[in-house]
């Protein structure tokens, strides 16, 4: 009799994981045309502010947007607090604001109720999901699928990604722009993924952390949280994702000569303004490990080189998978299943 085959620790992660760069060809060819009709449906309407509504990995795409929104469009944007609508029941005047809901299955109550309520009050409202037949994209006036395709892992990677391409090209078509930067994101996150190998080295100075500082700036940022987010999920290690301004305040001082800090240094101004912060890190003695540049790269204890001559804007979509890959070696280095982290559902049912 044969004995059934053991699946492998963290296989449907990794092959997941090992999609991305096909699921961010498939944004590019077949949904690129019509989030340019969203985009252009939308500029037209002139909304006065952007909302942006999400939770957990949805919430760190959803600060990406904020991001672009605000430095490429010079629109107000921020970030929503559900419970005003959905526990106190406050009903704001919405009328010329884009309310944007990101979610990877577009079934989470929460974010039902509170779109319904934002399309009530007046809004202008768009669902980004990777489930066209959401109850959230269903109550929303318009809808952009990810087309990342099923996800089984719990642990959102190929999701996570396609969100972030999708809503830089949805804010590129908002200004009139081509995309033409995120074209070179296949193949470069191709030769990202390859690299594995290098990460699973790095790997091995986290395998017995207590707990992991990770910072950035600007477009950076939320790269950061969702990278402590991932590591936390998966490896159950403390991980605190601070910007480097926030750092300076005060958190700075628990950071001592035996800490592991991880930072994402961005090439272009977001890299800039960190640089107090990297200054202040290796003053400090701090185990420094850096996402970014080469010569970023080699001023840390160690890193992961990305690629050069990228746009800062698109950069976060690159930054994050050599981060998803290091939450996956230390998980399995200390003997878990990245697929399966303890008390997680794929769909969390808020309210």
């Amino acid at each position: 009799m044969s004995q059934s085959r053991i699946p492998e620790l963290g296989g449907i992660m990794a092959a997941e994981m090992a999609e991305q760069p096909a699921v961010l060809q498939r944004i590019l060819d077949e949904g690129a045309p019509r989030i340019r009709e969203i985009a252009a449906e939308i500029a037209a309407r002139n909304p006065r502010f952007v909302l942006l509504t999400a939770r957990g990995t949805s919430d760190n795409a959803a600060l990406y947007a904020k991001y672009l929104i605000e430095v490429l469009l010079g629109k107000p944007a921020g970030l929503t607090s559900m419970s005003t609508t959905t526990a106190y029941g406050a009903k704001p005047d919405l009328s010329d604001v884009l309310v944007i809901t990101v979610s990877q299955s577009g079934g989470s109550p929460d974010l039902v109720a509170s779109t319904k309520a934002a399309r009530e009050a007046g809004a202008i409202t768009l669902a980004v999901t990777n489930n066209a037949g959401s109850p959230l994209a269903e109550v929303s006036e318009f809808h952009i699928d990810v087309l990342a395709g099923p996800e089984k892992a719990l642990p959102a990677t190929k999701t996570y990604t396609a969100e972030l391409l999708a809503l830089y090209l949805l804010v590129e078509g908002l200004r009139g722009g081509d995309g033409a930067a995120a074209k070179v994101l296949p193949e470069l996150a191709a030769g990202v993924l390859a690299r594995q190998a290098e990460v699973k080295a790095l790997a091995e100075r986290y395998r017995f952390a207590q707990r992991l500082v990770i910072t950035s700036r600007g477009y950076g940022y939320p790269t950061a949280r969702e990278a402590a987010l991932k590591l936390m999920e998966t490896t159950y290690i403390p991980a605190s994702p601070f910007s480097g301004a926030d750092l300076l305040h005060g958190p700075l001082a628990m950071v001592d000569n035996v800490s592991p800090v991880i930072a994402i240094v961005p090439d272009g101004k977001g890299g800039e303004a960190l640089q107090p912060v990297l200054d202040r890190l290796r003053g400090r003695g701090a185990d420094l490990v850096v996402v970014g540049q080469q010569d970023q790269v080699d001023a840390a204890s160690g890193g992961f080189a990305l690629p050069a001559g990228v746009p800062e804007e698109v950069q976060p979509i690159l930054e994050i998978l050599p981060l998803q890959q290091l939450a996956y070696e230390v998980t399995i280095a200390r003997g878990q299943d990245p697929d399966a982290p303890r008390a997680l559902a794929k769909v969390t049912r808020t309210h």
